[in-house]
């Protein structure tokens, strides 16, 4: 079972995250709730983490069908909702960006699988509730 160590280390809200691997993450409340600016906001982490895990299911699924992806980029943008606690993730709208010589069909297979099948983060905003829209982008090299 993976494990986590959080440690406060600056102001009231600012804290490291650190993995079995010593990898570190800062986290942050916003200054407007008394935090510091020190790192990112949680549930934005949670956009992060989408993010890599979509990237990891895509890039895999392309190098298996011997496609060039010379350069790859994600925005994830997300809406929560408003008024309630807890406050979730309603929609979530990606755009993957592949550059090099992609086909665009499979790009697009790649991307759909992983938000559909494989990305266990796409799968856990999904089962709270969230919308995930997506668009894919290949651009030539």
């Amino acid at each position: 079972m993976p494990k986590i160590e959080l440690a406060r280390v600056k102001g009231d809200f600012g804290f490291e995250a650190k993995d079995e691997q010593g990898h570190v993450v800062r986290m942050d409340s916003s200054p407007e709730s008394g935090g510091w600016d020190f790192g990112v906001r949680p549930m934005q982490m949670l956009l992060m983490g989408l993010a890599g895990c979509s990237a990891i299911d895509v890039i895999t699924i392309l190098k298996k069908q011997r496609q060039d992806v010379k350069d790859y980029k994600m925005v994830v943008n997300g809406d929560r909702e408003a008024g309630v606690e807890p406050s979730l993730w309603r929609e979530v709208s990606i755009e993957f960006h592949l550059y090099g010589k992609v086909d665009e069909d499979k790009a697009v297979k790649a991307a759909e699988l992983s938000i559909n099948k494989y990305c266990s983060v796409a799968a856990t905003l999904v089962k709270a509730g969230a919308q995930i829209k997506w668009k894919v982008f290949v651009h030539s090299a």
